[in-house]
């Protein structure tokens, strides 16, 4: 019995032997608040900071993308440097850069104010501002290092995070399958991001159904919670200006009633003031932080002791740097209308050939810019240890094959027009697409495309285009009829008439240059009522020309300016060829001829806000002097300018002519505001007839002009004024546009 008292009294003095130590499960639940959310950083420093160990994590919304990335193994110092190299204007309104795009969607693209779901010829809205695969790219790319963790609860932090199903309003949980895929759907504030597809059901913020999910945490095992709350309180009536204020109010009406009950499940609150701030202000990224930080710092002591309770630390996880990897498989679901010959030829993937994660991300960004997905799901999964990866992809097509597109424009030549488009995707073909815009204004326009897209293969197309407009011009333009010599005109009014229809095909040349074939017939019909020649005159007008013309021709394209208009970095190339082989020769002067032309571009920006532009154009004529309706004619200020028409500042449009030319162009751009460009510009030219035969287009230039200009980068299209001034001439011109040239 004494033997027995003394081995009791030896195990309760020695408590490591009796009885094990104390070490407390430590939870922490993130609230959704978008913009505001960023103050889980700054909390998570100080929570860093007092030593503890996260053992569970939860959250909505916000919450969940940030909760999600740290139970992925980053510190809260990775995730600050994370937010701050992200741009989340690029983020949010899903723009995909310009290089993604093909040469056709670029043209596409770049006309349009307005696009709208049009199927059935009834006008539809979209299901939100953005479709939200800029967000899941860069969570996916964060996540790579998990590519074979299904479970959440395998995480170095086991996770889970909250969504609401759209239809029934019900709370899901989410702890399995793909990280990338769930914060996103979590994440998928109504209005702004499109709702996520998961498991057949169709998921948006978690905020809607549960903003703050203490309970199921505490469900999880979770001992102690720690609890950041970045929603919205109610505010006064003075207070409410707009009706996204009086929205916002009544949407925080249930999650501000529910936190009564949640606040006392929570042992240590942390409520940063988040008050200065909305769901997207993210350029306040620094300030947002940092109240997350002062109001952790307010619970230090609280947050040290718990610490005091724990064994072990944080798990410190090493996240590989991976520079390239190699793909042996492919794997693809939910491509039920495009084929896959179709998605491999834009994703521009080789087997087994070394690439980076940023030729996958442009590869996904090919995919997006179709517009034929809603979503691109992806995946890398490593294969055993052979150091090879699945491509793991469940791809979401867009049901909506029709659209009305709208846009306006006003320059110089074509004065006001606006532009009204169908556009019908699978028309024919699964990967095709028809587009027409007519335009309507003081000229009648239209534009007719049919395009079989087939990726890195070789893609067919068929254009057909009228295009007319009245303007004052050079008499130089009819300066080969010998019937009009001695009338003593310097200009005349034409009313220029162009018909065009082409059948091309084009594929990528070295995977970056788009080279094309094709076959063009082209009806021109050029006449004046400035004119009174019995000899050439049809009705009330005089005709210069009025004949048809049939060619061949080829073409070699490179774009990688950032910006069509505006462009700060990039190179930019433009060469073609055509053979005109036969005419239907109204004046009786044709005989087959040959007209090249290219342009070349580099854009660089020395200096912060600053950049510079570089152009320089060339063309001449190989053939017959007969024909002078299609030589080049310098002058104006415009994009998108047809047949050989080149703008030039200083001049009038169709100013100086013929049948060769070389212009050189700098310019100076400060972007003085956001999109708000000031724009200094130069340009020089010799042109003339036989200038490369002769020599001259190496001499001295014998036209120059200047430019200064203000231009704004609008949801319309470019408006710009400028003021040109051409020396040799002393005479000035105002040019003014506003739109997507079209």
């Amino acid at each position: 019995m004494k033997k027995l008292l003394i081995l009791v009294l030896l195990l309760i003095t020695f408590p490591g032997v009796s009885q094990e130590e104390e070490d407390l499960k430590v939870g922490l639940v993130l609230s959704g608040g978008g913009a505001k959310g960023l103050a889980h950083i700054g909390a998570l420093k100080v929570i860093e900071e007092a030593g503890i160990r996260i053992d569970y994590i939860g959250g909505s919304s916000m919450g969940a993308i940030i909760g999600g990335l740290y139970a992925a193994g980053y510190s809260a110092h990775q995730l600050d440097s994370i937010f701050h190299e992200t741009n989340f204007n690029i983020l949010i309104q899903d723009n995909i850069p310009r290089s993604a795009k093909s040469f056709y969607e670029k043209e596409d693209d770049e006309k349009y104010a307005l696009s709208l779901p049009f199927d059935n010829f009834k006008i539809g809205l979209p299901s939100g501002l953005s479709r939200g695969q800029n967000i899941y790219n860069l969570m996916s790319q964060l996540t790579m290092h998990l590519g074979n963790v299904d479970d959440f609860s395998e995480l170095p932090i086991p996770f889970f995070c909250i969504a609401a199903d759209v239809e029934t309003g019900e709370e899901v949980i989410l702890d399995e399958g793909s990280l990338a895929q769930a914060v996103s759907a979590s994440g998928a504030i109504p209005s702004i991001f499109s709702p996520v597809k998961i498991k057949g059901r169709l998921l948006t913020d978690g905020g809607v159904a549960n903003n703050y999910p203490v309970e199921e945490l505490r469900e999880r095992g979770a001992e102690v919670i720690i609890g950041v709350d970045v929603q919205d309180s109610l505010v006064k009536r003075e207070d409410l200006q707009s009706v996204f204020d009086i929205l916002t109010q009544i949407s925080n009406f249930r999650t501000i009633s529910d936190m009564k009950e949640k606040i006392p499940k929570t042992d240590i609150y942390i409520k940063p003031d988040i008050s200065p701030f909305s769901v997207l202000s993210f350029e306040k990224g620094n300030a947002i932080i940092d109240s997350g930080r002062v109001a952790a710092l307010e619970r230090k002591e609280e947050l040290v002791k718990l610490a005091a309770r724990q064994v072990g630390g944080r798990q410190n996880v090493v996240i590989p740097e991976i520079d390239t990897l190699q793909i042996s498989t492919l794997t693809l679901e939910g491509n039920n209308t495009y084929p896959r010959a179709y998605i491999l030829g834009k994703l521009r993937l080789n087997y087994f050939t070394d690439f980076t994660l940023s030729d996958l991300g442009e590869g996904i960004n090919n995919l997006s810019a179709t517009g034929n997905f809603n979503r691109i799901n992806y995946r890398l999964i490593p294969n055993n240890d052979d150091g090879l990866y699945t491509l793991s992809m469940k791809i979401e097509e867009s049901q909506n094959k029709s659209f009305l597109r709208l846009g306006l424009h006003y320059d110089e030549l074509y004065k006001i027009g606006a532009l009204i488009n169908y556009t019908r995707k699978s028309l024919l073909l699964t990967n095709d697409v028809a587009s027409l815009d007519v335009v309507v204004g003081e000229q009648f326009r239209y534009n007719f495309d049919y395009y079989i897209d087939k990726g890195f293969y070789w893609s067919i197309g068929v254009k057909s285009r009228f295009n007319n407009f009245n303007h004052t011009i050079s008499f130089d333009f009819a300066q080969e009829n010998a019937e009009l010599d001695d009338i003593g005109l310097n200009s005349i009014d034409i009313d220029y008439r162009d018909f065009t229809n082409q059948f091309y095909a084009e594929t990528l040349f070295k995977q970056v240059f788009s080279f094309g074939l094709g076959a063009e017939h082209k009806y021109l019909r050029i006449a004046s009522e400035t004119i009174d020649d019995p000899n050439m005159e049809v009705g009330n007008n005089t005709l210069f020309e009025n004949s048809h013309f049939y060619s061949a021709f080829g073409y070699l394209k490179y774009d990688s300016y950032n910006n069509k208009y505006f462009p700060s970095r990039g190179i930019y190339f433009d060469g073609n060829f055509h053979v005109y082989l036969f005419s239907s020769d109204y004046n009786n002067d044709f005989n087959e001829f040959s007209i090249a032309k290219g342009t070349v571009g580099y854009a660089f920006s020395p200096f912060n806000k600053f950049s510079t532009r570089i152009a320089s154009e060339a063309g001449f004529k190989i053939g017959s002097d007969g024909v002078n309706t299609l030589d080049f004619f310098l002058g104006g200020y415009g994009n998108n300018l047809i047949n050989n028409f080149i703008p030039f500042y200083g001049y009038d449009f169709i100013s100086l002519s013929g049948d060769s030319f070389i212009k050189g162009l700098v310019e100076f751009d400060y972007e003085i505001f956001r999109k708000n460009h000031v724009i200094l510009s130069a340009n020089i030219a010799n042109v003339g007839n036989k200038l490369y035969s002769t020599g001259d287009w190496f001499k001295m230039p014998d036209y120059t002009g200047f430019a200064l200009g203000y231009g704004v980068d609008t949801f319309v299209g470019p408006l710009e004024l400028k003021y040109t001034y051409s020396p040799e001439i002393e005479s000035s011109q105002w040019f003014f546009s506003l739109g997507f040239w079209f």
